[in-house]
């Protein structure tokens, strides 16, 4: 690609990218980002472009050649439910909603790859542009999957990325197989009886049974989970219905615990379950566990991980492309999609000096726009190669 073509397609992506990071919206009310989405791939002249799909999922398909093989890429949309702590120009004009995640860029990234793709072709085959709702609280693949993505735009391989903070611009990372966990959230509700801070034995107060259950439940990954099991138990929220003067007589503790393996969170609820219990027991107070899952352990396809740094050594220098050390805690609900394909999920810098993902003083780096890019176009290149 010319190096002008380069730089006016940043500078026209960095428009994308700024505008849609001013407005922010939550999972299945991306009305506004996703008519943006359309527009532009209609614009592009792609064969064919889906609205509404999962909800407010956009799905663009690109035809050229006769091949018969069909590969997805895919890109998040939706925003958080945090206030913006910038004096960016560009900053979130929706009050208490706000793209900490980077998805502004993923999406950008991939619109920027239909354009290309549409304007040069060099491939032969079908891609699937999927531009998916709902990411942050892990439905957004599943309503599309639901809606009938794969009898509708079907594909035989998907391919997804993910900024990282602490990672430089123009380095790439992945691995095979487990790169990012699963992730579980729980409930675990104390009830006794409230009664007179000045006369705690009058009744079955549930506070200093919800500090002593939240000690313990951390004994699950240190003293009952295996060592060379990768896992995490955290309690994130404690509400209790007391006052100043008051002991509670409801605790609620919430929190989440994240796995690589089925096995391994089927004995976390096994061991809440039996903590919470004791405890309870402990302190003449009841329990109730809720346990749910929310995302599913993301696991990459050993040969298409291959395929991915084949095309990313066409893109990025040697020294920037690496196998990732270890998976990542963090969940991502790209690894529905690899319940019906196999895929590969790839992380792209967002440089050293990035404050973290789901901070409220975060932003998508803009330099890393066209690595996203000239990755997402050397994949389907790299897939979808004549005479295949």
């Amino acid at each position: 690609m010319a190096d002008l073509y380069a730089d006016e397609l940043k500078r026209e992506m960095t428009a994308w990218r700024r505008d849609l990071h001013a407005h922010p919206e939550f999972g299945f009310e991306e009305k506004r980002t996703a008519a943006f989405v359309a527009a532009k791939l209609r614009e592009f002249g792609l064969d064919d472009v889906a609205e509404g799909v999962g909800g407010t999922g956009v799905v663009g398909t690109l035809k050229r050649g006769s091949g018969n093989r069909a590969i997805a890429l895919r890109a998040d949309m939706d925003a958080l439910r945090i206030s913006e702590q910038s004096a960016a120009p560009y900053r979130s004009r929706n009050d208490g909603f706000m793209h900490a995640c980077g998805h502004d860029g993923h999406t950008t990234m991939l619109l920027g790859a239909a354009k290309r793709l549409a304007g040069e072709g060099r491939f032969d085959g079908t891609v699937r542009f999927i531009f998916q709702p709902a990411e942050e609280w892990g439905k957004g693949a599943l309503a599309m999957l639901d809606d009938g993505l794969m009898q509708r735009f079907p594909f035989d391989e998907i391919f997804g990325l993910h900024n990282m903070p602490g990672l430089p611009i123009g380095h790439f990372e992945t691995r095979a197989g487990p790169i990012m966990s699963a992730e579980d959230n729980f409930e675990i509700v104390l009830k006794g009886m409230g009664g007179h801070a000045a006369r705690p034995h009058s009744g079955q107060e549930t506070l200093v049974a919800a500090c002593a259950l939240v000690t313990n439940l951390q004994t699950i990954v240190a003293r009952r989970l295996s060592p060379a099991d990768i896992s995490v138990v955290s309690v994130t929220e404690l509400i209790t219905d007391g006052t100043r003067n008051a002991l509670p007589g409801l605790a609620r503790i919430l929190g989440d615990a994240r796995s690589f393996r089925p096995e391994v969170s089927a004995e976390i609820e096994r061991q809440m379950r039996v903590i919470a219990e004791g405890t309870a027991l402990a302190y003449n107070v009841g329990a109730e566990v809720t346990y749910t899952r929310e995302f599913v352990p993301l696991q990459n396809d050993a040969e298409l991980v291959e395929h991915a740094f084949a095309a990313a050594r066409t893109v990025f220098e040697p020294a920037a492309i690496a196998v990732a050390r270890e998976p990542m805690t963090g969940s991502e609900d790209f690894a529905r999609f690899l319940d019906r394909v196999p895929g590969c999920f790839v992380f792209l810098g967002n440089g050293e000096a990035s404050a973290p993902l789901h901070n409220s003083s975060y932003d998508f780096n803009d330099d890393g726009l066209l690595h996203g890019t000239n990755f997402h176009v050397a994949v389907v290149r790299q897939r979808l190669q004549a005479g295949r």
